[in-house]
């Protein structure tokens, strides 16, 4: 696939509250004097999604940019193929880990076992619910939930009725876009009825629970998408209602999906669909695998600004979250909310460079 060139060169060290460089174990913070070729499992967590598969892509190219062997297995949204996965890495002899633990409750154990073994894990798109990994490469998911309702809130005028297709509420993005979904509806847009319907990411629930909930309550006038898993279904079924229509059109439902896949920005162009957050499928891959490397040649980090354009930010006690811009995708790139949105075609999206 043809990939935009990425800026940057590597993690480097983050400024700490008195303006000093963070301290490193070493005199190289991207290790590049260590290990030419440190051992790395990376554990794909499904490929049932664009997004998914389009991490899956971005994986090697940046293992071989950054001189890592690679070790890849696929848990296929399955806490126990991942456990499994696991125990192949240790049995190869990997000195780290990166993997997007689908459950973050039950994959604690699993980080006790490689915290044990001084294995640093690396944990992406999703952080551990208890347990210690070098560091949390995620976006704000909270942040999410709040782009969906305020484009929904203002594009709705702030009355209506609207669905949320909910992720997983056993894993932590999904109770996040959840919450802050909710509490944002709540504060900002009181006469909007919210509608949550639980779908465990799964493609086939959303559009069962789509299908029943419009039966029921034919006046929807939005639905927000946790996840690109459930923008098949929900644009069939959009299309059985005669409801494809232009946003000019008292009939349209307004949509606003999380990922930014190539197919959401289409679709956004082609009046389909109405607004994404765009999830960084290629940093996600690029920092995850800077971190682990850098947490082999025993580098250490701080809370605070990153020169990639993030924020360091201590989620617990000994537990870092790397927090990577994500935003808000629309038509016209208008501001939503006050807040800067960006036009659907713009050169700088991943989804744009797929």
């Amino acid at each position: 696939m043809k990939r935009r060139a990425l800026l940057g060169v590597g993690l480097t060290m983050v400024l700490t509250a008195s303006a000093t460089l963070a301290a490193g174990c070493g005199d190289d913070p991207t290790g590049e004097g260590g290990n030419a070729e440190p051992l790395v499992g990376v554990d794909y967590p499904r490929s049932d999604t664009d997004f998914w598969n389009s991490y899956i892509e971005y994986v090697p190219q940046f293992g071989d940019e950054l001189g890592i062997e690679l070790k890849t297995t696929n848990s296929q949204n399955d806490i126990a193929n991942l456990i499994s996965n696991t125990q192949t890495f240790i049995s190869q002899g990997v000195e780290g880990v990166v993997m997007a633990p689908q459950d973050t409750a039950a994959i604690a154990p699993t980080l006790a076992q490689l915290d044990s073994r001084k294995i640093p894990v690396v944990t992406i798109d999703t952080r551990p619910d208890t347990g210690n990994v070098f560091m949390v490469v995620r976006a704000d998911n909270r942040a999410y939930g709040v782009k969906a309702c305020q484009f929904l809130g203002t594009k709705l005028g702030g009355r209506g009725k609207v669905v949320m297709l909910q992720g997983g509420l056993d894993s932590i993005n999904g109770r996040d876009r959840t919450e802050a979904f909710n509490e944002c509806m709540r504060t900002e847009f009181p006469e909007i009825t919210v509608f949550g319907e639980a779908t465990d990411w799964k493609a086939d629930v959303a559009a069962a629970k789509l299908q029943t909930r419009f039966a029921s309550d034919p006046d929807i006038k939005g639905v927000y998408m946790q996840s690109s898993f459930a923008l098949s279904g929900t644009l069939q079924i959009l299309k059985q209602r005669g409801l494809q229509v232009p946003p000019t059109d008292p009939k349209h439902v307004f949509v606003v999906s999380n990922d930014g896949i190539p197919e959401e920005l289409k679709n956004i162009g082609a009046g389909l669909i109405d607004a994404t957050v765009s999830q960084p499928a290629d940093l996600y891959a690029k920092y995850g695998l800077e971190y682990v490397k850098a947490a082999i040649a025993g580098t250490t980090f701080q809370p605070g600004p990153t020169e990639h354009g993030s924020n360091i930010i201590q989620v617990r006690e000994g537990l870092l979250e790397d927090q990577l811009p994500a935003p808000l995708v629309t038509l016209d790139g208008a501001p939503i909310a006050g807040e800067p949105t960006l036009k659907f075609d713009d050169p700088s999206l991943w989804g744009n460079n797929a």
